[in-house]
C-alpha cells in the first residue's frame, strides 16, 4: 500500500464507498475491465472493477466466477498475513456485481522480467501463494511494485481450480526449500480450516465449491509435507503471453 493509505482503510472504501466515477475500459484485459473512482467518508480511491458479466466463458471454469475467485484471493492473502494481493471486495457497481480492487500506482514497464535480486525474498512468497492458490495465469506483467518497493501480485480471476493448473513465470524456486517462517504460516492457515466457525474459512466456501476448497486444503498438506516448491508438471507450465 501506500504511505497515505492502510490495507484496511482501503478496503472499507471500496467495501462501502460509492462509485463516482469511471474512468474507462482497461484494454489489455481478456475481460471487461474499467478503472473507476470509489468514494467514502470524503476519501476517494482508484479501483479496478471486473463486473460478473463482463467475464469471457472459459472451458474449464464455471461461468460467472472469475470475480469470486478475485476475492477468495485476496482473502487467502490476508489470511495468511502476506499481503501479496491488493484490497479486493466483491460487490455491487455500476454494471452488476463484480470484483473492485484497489489500483496500485506502479510502473507498467517493471514487471518480473525487469526485477533485480532485491525482490527475490518476495517472490518467494508470491510463488508460494500461487502453488496454493493454483494460479492459472501468473504473467510477467501481473507482478507489480508500488512506490514502496512493495511487491504485488494482480489478476486472479482463474485461481482454486479443483485439477492442477499452475502456470506462471517464477519458476525461480522449484524444488527448492519453502522458508521455515512461510510454512508456519500456511500451516497456520491449514489449521483453519479444520476449525468451526472460521470466519475465512466459511467465506471461502460461498465463493468457490466445495471440491475447490478441498483440493486447496490438499494443495497446503502437499507444501506442508514436503517444504519444497513444486516443480512443472507435465502439462503447460507458462502462461502465454507471459507479459
Amino acid at each position: 500500500m501506500s504511505e497515505e493509505i492502510t490495507l484496511e482503510r482501503a478496503l472499507e472504501i471500496l467495501e462501502k464507498g460509492v462509485v463516482d466515477a469511471e474512468h474507462g475500459a482497461i484494454r489489455w484485459s481478456s475481460n471487461y475491465t474499467f478503472l473507476i473512482s470509489v468514494t467514502h467518508n470524503e476519501e476517494t480511491l482508484p479501483a479496478v472493477y471486473k463486473p460478473q458479466t463482463g467475464e469471457r466463458p472459459l472451458w474449464d471454469f464455471p461461468d460467472g466466477t472469475l470475480c469470486h475467485r478475485e476475492r477468495a484471493s485476496f482473502l487467502t492473502s490476508q489470511a495468511l498475513g502476506w499481503d501479496v494481493v491488493p484490497p479486493t471486495a466483491l460487490r455491487d457497481g455500476p454494471r452488476g456485481l463484480g470484483s473492485m480492487q484497489f489500483f496500485v500506482e506502479h510502473d507498467p514497464e517493471y514487471n518480473y522480467f525487469s526485477f533485480d535480486e532485491s525482490l527475490l525474498p518476495q517472490l518467494m512468497r508470491l510463488a508460494a501463494f500461487d502453488a496454493m492458490v493454483n494460479n492459472a495465469d501468473r504473467k510477467g506483467g501481473h507482478c507489480i511494485v508500488d512506490s514502496q518497493n512493495h511487491l504485488w501480485g494482480i489478476d486472479h480471476g482463474i485461481t482454486f481450480h479443483h485439477a492442477n493448473k499452475l502456470r506462471t513465470v517464477i519458476w525461480n524456486f522449484a524444488d527448492q526449500s519453502i522458508p521455515d517462517d512461510m510454512l508456519e504460516d500456511i500451516q497456520k492457515l491449514r489449521l483453519r480450516m479444520d476449525t468451526p466457525g472460521d470466519t475465512f474459512c466459511e467465506e471461502l466456501h460461498n465463493l468457490i465449491s466445495a471440491s475447490e476448497v478441498s483440493a486447496f486444503i490438499r494443495r497446503m498438506d502437499r507444501l506442508i509435507s514436503s517444504k519444497r516448491y513444486p516443480t512443472p508438471g507435465p502439462g503447460p507450465n507458462y502462461p502465454w503471453p507471459p507479459v
